[in-house]
């Protein structure tokens, strides 16, 4: 019935899901949640085989569980903004020293401006910026010069060798 070769595809030859092959796939996901077998859950949905079904129900539990990350990702980027908000107010805002209580001024008897909140909040910006471009995925992957000593490196030859048998 949902034969891959005749499934619609994107420009980019990608599996495009229909909204009757996501409403099938949630529904074997439903049923095996009910302790259904494979196989049954094919000759219910109509599945040519329990491999089909399993491969449903499998994609219905990766598109909740991807649709839950891009909800928290949306969520955290709308705190990030809100952040950044605050942090921009605090920079565009004028800032004058004060000590003991006074507006230190300067000899012309114009108050002193004070920079250390206007550095803060650059540097408050810069680490909302270095979040999201995390969360996001922006950043360029780190390459690390990893050196192993004899002893570390004939330990995990072991440990890969063990695995092999």
């Amino acid at each position: 019935m949902d034969d891959p070769n005749t499934r619609p595809h994107g420009g980019d030859g990608q599996f495009v899901r229909s909204l009757t092959t996501a409403q099938r796939e949630a529904e074997a996901a439903r049923l095996r949640t009910k302790g259904w077998t494979y196989q049954r859950i094919a000759d219910e949905l109509g599945y040519g085989h329990r491999a089909d079904a399993y491969n449903a129900a499998q994609a219905a539990l990766k598109a909740t569980v991807r649709e839950a990350g891009e909800e928290l990702r949306t969520l955290e980027l709308e705190r990030l903004d809100r952040l950044e908000a605050a942090a921009n107010e605090v920079l565009e805002r004028e800032h004058i020293t004060v000590s003991h209580g006074k507006v230190v001024s300067l000899d012309d008897g114009v108050p002193l401006p004070d920079d250390g909140p206007v550095l803060q909040a650059i540097d408050r910006l810069l680490k909302i910026q270095e979040r999201r471009s995390r969360l996001l995925g922006l950043d360029a992957p780190v390459k690390r010069d990893i050196s192993l000593t004899d002893e570390r490196a004939a330990a995990i030859e072991a440990l890969v060798e063990e695995l092999g048998e």
